[in-house]
């Protein structure tokens, strides 16, 4: 038996059941971020930044709160503030990536459109530019605003390909790393179907007992 098929079996029955509506919602609304405007793009950047070493539940409060002052905000004193005000960890660190991340607000969707669908160099571009994001936050931003093609691996993904007997788990997610695990979740998304993108919905999923979140 193919060391994949019971993962395989799983996804295939989520794709038959309600997942499967929640999922197709999720990425039509990912899907319609790339017709929109840089301010748009800009927050939910934002979000992304603020996702690191923090759940989406959490991070979807602060984000929400926080709202259109992340459009006219860019001192990493304020940030850092309303972060430390709503809850947000890191929230030192994290008020100086959104500060420097204000550089792009104004010419986010341009600067997206500039790579076309060439998806790894935009991620390329993001990890080396925008402070905060390593390739797992660069390809999550990437799937929120409409790019389908990269993977988003995280502990939990990890965990759930090693439970599978997929990878063997490692150290640290280097580059070399992620780009395998990256690799052998194309094969399964191949498989089944589906994009990069629409595949870590459904292995969330699995993962958080039916919670979807983005």
């Amino acid at each position: 038996m193919p060391a994949d098929k019971e993962l395989l079996d799983k996804i295939e029955a989520l794709k038959r059941s309600s997942t499967k509506n929640v999922v197709d919602q999720r990425m039509n609304e990912f899907k319609a971020f790339r017709a929109r405007s840089s301010h748009d793009n800009f927050k939910e950047l934002c979000f992304c930044i603020l996702t690191g070493n923090c759940g989406a539940e959490a991070s979807l409060k602060i984000h929400a709160a926080i709202g259109d002052r992340f459009l006219t905000c860019s001192c990493a004193e304020e940030f850092t503030t309303m972060l430390k005000e709503n809850g947000g960890r890191f929230y030192n660190h994290k008020g100086k990536y959104l500060a420097s991340a204000c550089q792009y607000r104004e010419t986010l969707k341009e600067i997206l459109d500039s790579f076309g669908d060439d998806e790894q160099a935009l991620r390329e571009w993001l990890v080396e530019h925008v402070d905060g994001f390593g390739y797992k936050e660069s390809s999550h931003f990437m799937r929120n605003v409409g790019y389908e093609n990269v993977a988003i691996i995280d502990f939990h993904i990890v965990d759930l390909l090693v439970a599978h007997g997929l990878v063997e788990r490692p150290k640290a997610l280097s580059k070399k790393r992620y780009l395998e695990i990256e690799q052998v979740l194309r094969g399964i998304a191949g498989k089944v179907g589906l994009s990069l993108g629409a595949l870590d919905l459904y292995l969330w999923s699995m993962e958080t007992g039916g919670k979807i979140l983005k």
